[in-house]
């Protein structure tokens, strides 16, 4: 596992509980980071060695390829910013071993018409290099967090089991999630990588449609409020770039396929501020002699993700909502949904919802593909795999399954 932030660290506390794997490489560019993740897990669960520390340098194909065979490794799970996806994703197939990552490779705008025109999209990069894959035999697994991901597992499961004609898959994130500081006063800080966030929020988003393929809106365009369950409520979602538009019309059949978030107004005027004064950027910029890139200075003066745990109440929701026709014929509105409370998270695993919920994906996934359930060649989506057994060990109690049951409302 590459990176031991806030989802690498929740994954190691989730699947400690597993006994599908013989070792558990947590890798970090600060060895100290990664020996905490090991040593917290090692205090949850006494007597437990499966799990070793390394240092990694996640920009260089050429080192997780040489951390990959020292270990002899059978996959590498990416759980770093999307920035570094191509050299991990190139060095584990230079080590010969399978792949997963939870974000895909980064886009690039259209030149000329960056609102209405793809110009390279989220995970182009790796499906150019699905020949080599298949022909090697080896399984790159790409967006298996929770969003994209479990969205993603659950087009698959409404086009298998729900609906025989798909007019739209939505997928509708949102939450209630507040922090606060220790004077009980609601502050900004993000429950996700800030970098990642910045990437996805101020990208032209994608949208999908039957006939005319992938094409670009403007950030935070075709405003909805949408209705979350399990007491949430209504939320203002706006389009988004994510890869689940460009995962899903691969291998599902619709006539849509979106991804709306609830960011808030708050959230969506701060990000407005930083791409103005250019705060966005990742190219770097000379600081009194010393080059920095903008986006990365935003997001090490924030709290880390990983950190406020116990200043967070709340619950978040991922969720897919698809609409068609039902199996029977008759119109059909369905809501698949996942929801995790920040309360339980951190009680159950020390780890704050937000993470928790985007870390144990990958890890059912890895589960499913250690037991030979899920198994395939080349680069391919959640989608690609039969759905009903990742839902199934995901909600299943424990110790059987992951106990973190899945909802579904018709609307």
């Amino acid at each position: 596992m590459v990176g031991s932030g806030g989802v690498g660290d929740a994954a190691a506390r989730i699947a400690a509980e597993r006994g599908f794997f013989e070792r558990w490489v947590v890798a970090d560019y600060d060895l100290a980071r990664a020996e905490r993740t090991v040593a917290d897990v090692t205090d949850r669960h006494p007597g437990e060695s499966r799990f070793v520390a390394a240092r990694v340098d996640a920009s260089s194909a050429d080192a997780v390829t040489a951390l990959a065979r020292e270990h002899g490794a059978t996959h590498v799970f990416n759980a770093v910013d999307p920035k570094f996806v191509m050299p991990i994703f190139e060095g584990a197939m230079a080590a010969g071993a399978d792949y997963l990552d939870m974000a895909m490779s980064l886009s690039q705008r259209h030149p000329e018409r960056p609102f209405s025109e793809t110009g390279v999209k989220l995970g182009d990069e790796q499906f150019a290099a699905a020949g080599d894959w298949e022909a090697q035999g080896r399984l790159a697994l790409v967006g298996i967090g929770v969003e994209p991901g479990l969205s993603d597992v659950f087009a698959r499961y409404a086009a298998d089991h729900l609906f025989s004609e798909i007019d739209e898959l939505g997928v509708r994130d949102g939450a209630n999630l507040v922090v606060r500081d220790d004077d009980g006063n609601e502050v900004f800080a993000p429950s996700f990588s800030m970098w990642t966030t910045i990437e996805e929020c101020l990208n032209p988003p994608v949208v999908w449609e039957q006939g005319r393929g992938w094409f670009t809106t403007e950030p935070f365009s075709e405003p909805e409020v949408f209705d979350f369950p399990e007491g949430i409520g209504p939320v203002e979602c706006v389009n988004v770039e994510h890869e689940e538009v460009l995962l899903m019309p691969r291998w599902v059949e619709a006539k849509r396929v979106t991804f709306k978030y609830g960011l808030g107004d708050e959230f969506i005027g701060i990000l407005k501020v930083l791409s103005a004064l250019g705060l966005d950027r990742t190219e770097p910029v000379t600081v009194k002699g010393v080059q920095v890139s903008p986006r990365d200075v935003v997001a090490a003066v924030l709290p880390d993700p990983a950190t406020i745990g116990p200043r967070l109440t709340g619950k978040t929701c991922a969720g897919l909502f698809v609409t068609g026709t039902g199996t029977d014929g008759q119109p059909r509105r369905t809501y698949l949904h996942h929801v995790v409370d920040n309360t339980w998270s951190m009680e159950r695993y020390g780890a704050q919802c937000v993470v928790w919920q985007t870390a144990v994906n990958p890890v059912v996934a890895l589960e499913l593909l250690a037991t030979g359930v899920w198994s395939g060649s080349g680069v391919l989506g959640p989608e690609a795999f039969d759905a009903e057994p990742f839902l199934t060990l995901l909600a299943a109690p424990q110790p059987a399954g992951y106990g973190s049951p899945w909802g579904q409302d018709e609307r």
